[in-house]
């Protein structure tokens, strides 16, 4: 962080600086980087997997970039130069429809959020809505955060949680199985509460879309002429309430991962993407003894239109207190789910959880078997046990099996968001906002410092997080009031669900 400014003209200058890498943003990027990727992604990774590619007759290009179409697959030349990320529409933009917000609740670092939203802005996104505590609530990472346009940070502080406590929810039979248990039911209420907030900041911002995702999920709009979120939803018909993304599931290939975004290319398909004859002939080979095909949730997230008597249905679905919601589920649209890429991930989660490690209380604690598993050899095991696990469970090491299940379809090499993302990293889109932040918290400090009367340094000391519970308070009064005013809806909470097994076929559904 910068310190206080001795002029007034250094924080001009600061501006002027600033300025000048917004321009240097707008030149044109290398374009080999993506064009090496489309080829890959149309020749399915070097597999003959028509699911997993690009058609080479389409003219693709991100909705944040130039319209610079690309060119046939047969004549790629990658000394050619990648279409320029237009800044400027990275930037919350009100005329664009329809209006998408996501909403999330975080504690990670700007190395993880950063990335994740900013790859969201370019696929059509406009605001976030994001609950942050711990990491993501520390003054360094909140102050960038909320500098970003279209972004509105609310904090975990007491008056939330004193306002929340006041929520029908807790009147309702839907999410009351979650209730009073630690861990992952603890967060996936949580998770509840602040959506049906969301729904409410949603509706006064006259958004069109929510979408609730974590930060290592993406959403991966194929099918989308022009890699497009907003074209995707433009395109559902007036009727349908929700749109149901199923999830893919990262597939590392190393133990070494750093980046997830930018370092794991290889997803295991869901499901709903898979003929069952094949799903089923290449289960036991797919699932490498684990519990379920996936490690972790196999049901996807989804996406409400924004309407009267919204509410979340746990933190996969919507649903609303006035009807049954009209659903779709997306062919090939999927939301990408980076679970379990790192080692530090064992530790990381065993870290967030005060559970016991034994086979009874794990139960109480997760509701996913492979999250269970993990939990316990995370807090017993060795360090080098736990790596030598983690390579058995999780790592994909076997070349034979991978190109296997790849021309199966099992596995897919989806190569658009690590484009995109390292695009936006070699181009300072990420530096240039964290050193925005930094300049404006070193103006922000001056500035409070020549403040010329009492009344308002009181003003300017109150924590932000304060003043906008107070806000907010006002916002979600309003909101239970006209709930309040309607029948409830008792349809259960969808919680994460594994994918069928060989054992459960028979009335498996999202």
């Amino acid at each position: 962080m910068a310190g206080s400014y001795s002029s007034l003209r250094q924080p001009l200058s600061s501006q002027n600086t600033f300025a000048m890498r917004i321009l240097l943003l707008m030149t044109l990027l290398p374009l080999s980087l993506a064009l090496l990727a489309f080829s890959l992604q149309w020749r399915g990774g070097g597999v003959d997997d028509p699911d997993s590619r690009w058609s080479p007759q389409q003219s693709l290009h991100f909705p944040a970039m130039e319209d610079t179409p690309l060119p046939n697959s047969n004549t790629l030349d990658c000394s050619n130069s990648f279409p320029s990320f237009k800044v400027s529409n990275l930037d919350h933009n009100a005329d664009l429809t329809p209006k998408i917000c996501v909403t999330t609740s975080t504690s990670a670092n700007l190395d993880q959020i950063l990335p994740w939203m900013f790859y969201h802005k370019v696929i059509g996104v406009s605001t976030f809505f994001l609950f942050v505590e711990g990491n993501a609530a520390s003054p360094g990472v909140s102050k960038v955060l909320e500098s970003i346009p279209g972004v509105k940070v609310i904090y975990r502080t007491r008056e939330l949680e004193e306002q929340q406590a006041k929520s029908r929810i807790w009147n309702e039979t839907w999410l009351s199985s979650f209730f009073y248990k630690p861990c992952n039911y603890e967060l996936f209420v949580k998770q509840s509460l602040n959506m049906e907030m969301a729904i409410v900041m949603a509706r006064e911002a006259s958004m069109d879309w929510i979408v609730h995702l974590d930060t290592d999920e993406l959403l991966h709009p194929a099918g989308s002429s022009e890699y497009s979120l907003r074209k995707l939803l433009s395109d559902v018909p007036s009727n349908v309430d929700m749109v149901i993304f199923p999830n893919y599931e990262s597939s590392v290939e190393r133990d070494d991962v750093k980046e997830p975004f930018t370092e794991v290319s290889m997803f295991k398909k869901n499901y709903d993407h898979l003929t069952k004859d094949t799903y089923f002939s290449m289960y036991k080979e797919a699932t490498r003894g684990n519990p379920n095909y996936f490690l972790t949730y196999g049901n996807g997230k989804s996406a409400a239109r924004i309407q009267n008597h919204l509410r979340p249905n746990g933190a996969h679905r919507w649903h609303n207190y006035m009807k049954s919601p009209n659903e779709i589920k997306l062919d090939e649209a999927a939301v990408l789910h980076y679970t379990y890429t790192k080692f530090s991930d064992l530790t990381s989660r065993r870290d967030r959880c005060g559970c016991k490690p034994t086979k009874e209380d794990v139960k109480r604690c997760f509701m996913l078997e492979f999250d269970r598993n993990a939990f316990v050899i995370a807090s017993t095991a060795t360090e080098e046990e736990m790596l030598n696990w983690y390579r058995e469970h999780v790592v994909w090491t076997d070349r034979t099996v991978n190109l296997k299940l790849l021309r199966k379809g099992i596995l897919a090499r989806i190569y658009a968001p690590m484009v995109i993302i390292q695009g936006l990293r070699e181009s300072g889109v990420f530096r240039s906002v964290i050193e925005s932040a930094q300049s404006s918290t070193a103006r922000d400090k001056f500035l409070q410092s020549i403040g010329s009367n009492s009344s308002s340094r009181a003003v300017g000391s109150l924590p932000h997080t304060s003043r906008k519970v107070i806000r907010d308070q006002k916002s979600q009064a309003t909101a239970r009031r006209t709930l309040e005013t309607i029948e409830a809806s008792h349809e259960p909470a969808v919680p994460p669900l594994s994918p069928p097994s060989l054992d459960s076929i028979v009335g498996y559904g999202a």
